[in-house]
């Protein structure tokens, strides 16, 4: 008796070679409407599935897998006597290949257009039933859910020879993942529709872009995984234009340098160097943005990601690359004129990275998601900055227009400095920035000596007076009011809180600060 495989499939790409190449070494090919027919047309010889099941497809075609002839035939264990007396005696024949992909869930579902019923319609049922039952007994059976192994299979069948129990192990498992990542895609879909909160069993789909060379470090394994439908402004759809392949770190670092220039609408350059932003800038043109951002700390620019969120142009990459003689690992900008490519081209390792909608913020709703050891943390994105109503001037010097203004833009950087978080600022350009230390004195130690520095080393040099500070959560003693007032801030912004506060805010007075607080605390870890 001919061995039979079933084909019933939507992406039909490879489908003709493939069902060719088994009838010509002896296979039965079952199959279902669509394929049935691209076959049938291309000559193969081919059984409809009413023949093998007795019944006609109905219901538009929701029914017509779900039978015990195909679930039997799959199902049936070989090496178990009573299995196959049994499906003899109902007169199902063995069903020993099954290739099958699902409906289109995903191309239904990126259409912008798309309704509910019609992305509910494409739904697959009977496919994932198959699949799965087939890597369910994958020892007798070899299940096909992606056309790239039609061609191993077909080679692992030549000269009589049997698929071998790695390889069928190895198909099983893919499907289990494929039909996985595909009920999950769908739960995130309806949920989406409705803006439900987060399942107690949530489950997450992501595909694989690029197989990394390695993780932070040479001894980690990586991969790069992109969301199904990922926003239009997100790092995924990044086009390169020139340079070697990303890295672990230059994924992670440029995703940073994005979410913290998104904050800004105005011209605006942000550095990043090891996850944290080392120099921003905000002008009239990018050219004056980019100024400012290197001048604000020109050592750790060096090795570091540049992003910006208006056309890269000739002048500005001249600046860079003529000029200040920057080695950068990555530009990302929404764009580069032909004069900025032709130049940023000569570093031909320069990572050049195009997208468009670099400013668009994600979607409402975004999830930050953490791995801790055996399990997962899952909170909303931090989208806020401060309700501008609620601002509180709490000391009895008030702050200029221009010091509210140095204080937005320092409070949208330090939002993006690692905890504990200090940030000085003035005339739309980062002077320094202190991240991650265990305690906020030393956060703003380091932020002071950054900025009184012309190259970051310490030594004395930029002006500080008049500069702002601004801190990610509230002072717990006044020792960092103290600090800053003798380098010469003029005013603070913090989110206040601490049972201390009135000792923070009498020492302000006593120095002739301004302090504002946000109510809003914005820990990054």
């Amino acid at each position: 008796m001919a061995k039979r495989a079933l084909i019933s499939v939507s992406d039909k790409s490879g489908l003709i070679d493939f069902a060719r190449g088994l009838t010509s070494l002896g296979w039965e090919i079952i199959s279902t409407g669509g394929t049935h027919k691209a076959i049938e047309d291309a000559g193969i010889p081919v059984t409809g599935i009413s023949e093998v099941t007795g019944f006609p497809e109905c219901l538009d075609g929701r029914v017509k897998t779900l039978h015990p002839a195909v679930h039997g035939g799959i199902l049936a264990m070989r090496d178990k006597p009573e299995h196959m007396a049994q499906i003899g005696e109902l007169g199902i024949e063995t069903i020993d290949i099954v290739a099958i992909n699902l409906y289109p869930f995903k191309a239904t579902i990126m259409k912008p257009d798309v309704t509910l019923p019609v992305a509910i319609e494409n739904i697959d049922i009977g496919g994932p039933t198959m699949l799965r039952s087939a890597a369910k007994n994958h020892r007798d059976v070899a299940v096909i859910c992606d056309p790239s192994d039609y061609g191993r299979v077909l080679d692992a069948l030549k000269g009589g020879s049997e698929i071998g129990y790695d390889m069928k192990y190895g198909l099983a498992l893919k499907v289990f993942e494929h039909t996985a990542a595909y009920d999950a895609m769908i739960a995130e879909y309806l949920r989406g529709e409705k803006g439900l909160p987060l399942p107690d069993n949530p489950t997450f789909t992501y595909e694989k872009i690029q197989t990394l060379r390695y993780g932070e470090n040479p001894q980690q394994q990586a991969s790069y995984y992109k969301e199904v439908k990922p926003h239009s402004g997100a790092l995924v759809n990044a086009k390169q234009l020139n340079g070697k392949e990303l890295s672990f770190n230059n994924i992670n670092d440029t995703n940073g340098a994005i979410a913290c220039l998104r904050e800004f609408d105005e011209p605006t350059v942000v550095a990043v160097k090891h996850a944290n932003p080392c120099g921003v800038g905000s002008a009239g043109d990018i050219l004056g943005a980019y100024r400012k951002a290197y001048a604000a700390d020109p050592v750790s620019i060096f090795g570091g990601i540049i992003a910006a969120n208006r056309e890269f142009d000739e002048d500005t990459a001249r600046e860079m690359i003529e000029v200040n003689k920057v080695f950068a690992e990555i530009v990302i900008a929404p764009g580069f004129t032909e004069g900025a490519l032709g130049v940023l081209r000569q570093k031909e390792n320069l990572r050049l990275l195009e997208l468009p909608d670099i400013a668009k913020r994600p979607p409402a709703g975004e999830l930050d998601i953490k791995k801790v050891d055996g399990g997962l943390l899952v909170q909303g994105a931090d989208a806020t900055l401060y309700e501008k109503s609620v601002l509180k001037t709490v000391t009895a010097k008030q702050p200029t227009a221009e010091q509210l203004s140095d204080m937005e833009f320092a409070m949208k950087v330090v939002k993006h400095v690692k905890s504990n978080a200090i940030v000085i600022a003035k005339g739309g350009m980062t002077l320094g920035i202190g991240p991650g230390q265990t305690n906020r004195i030393s956060s703003v130690g380091i932020a002071v000596r950054g900025a009184g520095s012309e190259t970051g080393t310490g030594s004395a040099g930029r002006e500080l007076s008049g500069s702002v500070l601004a801190s990610d959560a509230f002072f717990p003693f006044d020792d960092c009011v103290i600090a800053a007032a003798d380098a010469g801030v003029a005013a603070i912004i913090q989110p206040g809180g601490s049972i201390r506060d009135e000792d923070s805010i009498k020492t302000a007075d006593e120095r002739g600060m301004a302090m504002v607080f946000t109510g809003e605390r914005h820990f990054k870890h």
